[in-house]
């Protein structure tokens, strides 16, 4: 490890998912803890997953994405352990903050999986830090990165992704060609409450679509009109969440003309479950369905460029070390409040005002 450095690991925290049928059950009860879901309605929930022969993709997708970030932090001359921990399957949070402090780490900056503000996006993320160490058995002191949706290459991958992907008969000026961004729909209140004065979740996807925008529109010379809808949607019918939904805006453009959409997963990281099954199986039967031709643009995962500058940023966290935040900055102690309940959470750090 390099001896200047403020942090002595780098700890990459993932969503976790099943590795096989006998898992699929067990995982979505972790996933779904306190909310009273059946085992039996966990089965009927989790077919996507017995479709793939239980094996959820985004564990090796996040290993993937852990190797390139060594890579990439040595590249910069940052040599430091780095691993991957899960919230919902092994390895387990708890467990690897054990083995690290164990083998003498003292110091991990924690760096989650997910881009934007938000409860789940990220407050969790320091949820399952600060209860892996609230009865003090374990001997570290854990911080996470904030959202790092505003890093230039993750804008530039998008854009780059989305341009390689687009056949050479598409035509993206006319009205009849949409532009569409989408993410994980989350229940309005706490998209209401996201970020430090709220409402960050929503208007940093803005911000990426809209820079995304105009890079397309620099590229191409179409200044292109884009919508941002919503996918994924687990919640209790009588709980407001984000709308429009993909398959209902699909609807709503056929009948105005629409025959291709241009459909951006600018909410995810990786190609993982909710990208396979919402939008290259649900989103594109419903696509099929009303005569509208779908391309579905990758995420960035592991994009050299979008690898290089998270790096980056995480290396210049590791050498510098952020002061905890204050009220208004990322992540301060009270943003993106638990819905359900109070949790200790791992503190964060300051977001450098200056990007």
């Amino acid at each position: 490890m390099s001896t200047s450095l403020k942090y002595d690991a780098v700890l990459l925290m993932g969503f976790g998912g099943p590795e096989g049928t006998e898992e699929v059950v067990p995982f979505l009860e972790r996933v779904t803890a306190g909310r009273g879901i059946p085992r039996e309605r966990l089965v009927e929930v989790g077919q996507h997953y017995f479709t793939l022969g239980g094996v959820s993709p985004i564990n090796a997708q996040n290993r993937a994405l852990r190797a390139a970030l060594a890579d990439a932090l040595r590249a910069q001359g940052v040599d430091i352990e780095t691993v991957l921990a899960n919230r919902n399957s092994p390895p387990f949070v708890p467990d690897v903050l054990a083995d690290l402090a164990g083998r003498g780490h003292r110091r991990v900056l924690a760096v989650a999986t997910a881009a934007y503000a938000g409860y789940s996006s990220c407050r969790q993320y320091r949820e399952d830090l600060g209860l892996a160490l609230a009865d003090g058995q374990v001997d570290v002191d854990a911080r996470k990165l904030p959202p790092f949706y505003d890093l230039p290459a993750f804008v530039g991958a998008i854009t780059e992704l989305l341009l390689a992907s687009l056949p050479a008969d598409l035509d993206l000026a006319p009205d009849s060609t949409r532009l569409v961004f989408t993410t994980h729909s989350i229940p309005t209140v706490a998209a209401r409450n996201a970020g430090p004065e709220g409402d960050a979740y929503l208007t940093e996807h803005r911000w990426v679509a809209a820079r995304v925008v105009e890079a397309i529109a620099a590229a191409t010379g179409v200044a292109k009109p884009w919508d941002l809808v919503f996918q994924s949607r687990s919640g209790p019918p009588q709980v407001p969440w984000l709308e429009p939904d993909v398959n209902d805006a699909l609807r709503e453009f056929a009948a105005s003309g629409t025959t291709d959409v241009v459909l951006v997963p600018i909410g995810f990281i990786s190609d993982h479950m909710e990208v396979i099954w919402d939008l290259d199986t649900q989103a594109q039967e419903t696509a099929a369905e009303l005569g509208v031709r779908l391309i579905r643009t990758p995420t960035v995962g592991t994009h050299p460029g979008f690898v290089a500058d998270l790096a980056a940023r995480i290396a210049t966290e590791l050498r510098t070390g952020s002061p905890e935040p204050g009220p208004g900055q990322f992540c301060f102690g009270g943003c993106c409040a638990n819905p359900r309940r109070d949790a200790p959470v791992a503190p964060g750090l300051a977001q450098d005002p200056t990007r």
